[in-house]
């Protein structure tokens, strides 16, 4: 009997679910070094009372469909969020706002 070598070629490399190289990649760029500091614009400006009848600052503080902006995006403080809440409503209630609105802004 005639012995053959046979030269097998290097293996493949593992597949993994992880892209070219293995890189972690998001959805969404990461924002580094990008986020602006939060602060309460009240507090800076020294406003202590929130005027329910001033709709066009009131405008301000809700998106585009009517809803108050939460703390974590506008920066105010919990004292002063819960005035603005209630200036909204007041404001509502009044008619001076719209409860619903489409593409208010």
């Amino acid at each position: 009997m005639s012995e053959e070598t046979t030269t097998s070629a290097a293996p493949a490399p593992a597949k993994t679910g992880g892209g070219a190289n293995n890189e972690i990649r998001y959805l969404t760029p990461i924002s580094i070094e990008t986020k602006k500091d939060k602060y309460c614009r009240f507090k800076k400006l020294g406003i202590t009372y929130i005027d329910y009848k001033d709709a066009d600052f009131l405008l301000r503080l809700v998106n585009e469909q009517g809803k108050i902006l939460p703390r974590r995006l506008t920066g105010t403080s919990q004292k002063y969020q819960k005035r603005v809440a209630q200036a909204v409503k007041r404001s509502r209630h009044l008619a001076l706002m719209p409860y619903v609105a489409d593409m208010l802004k």
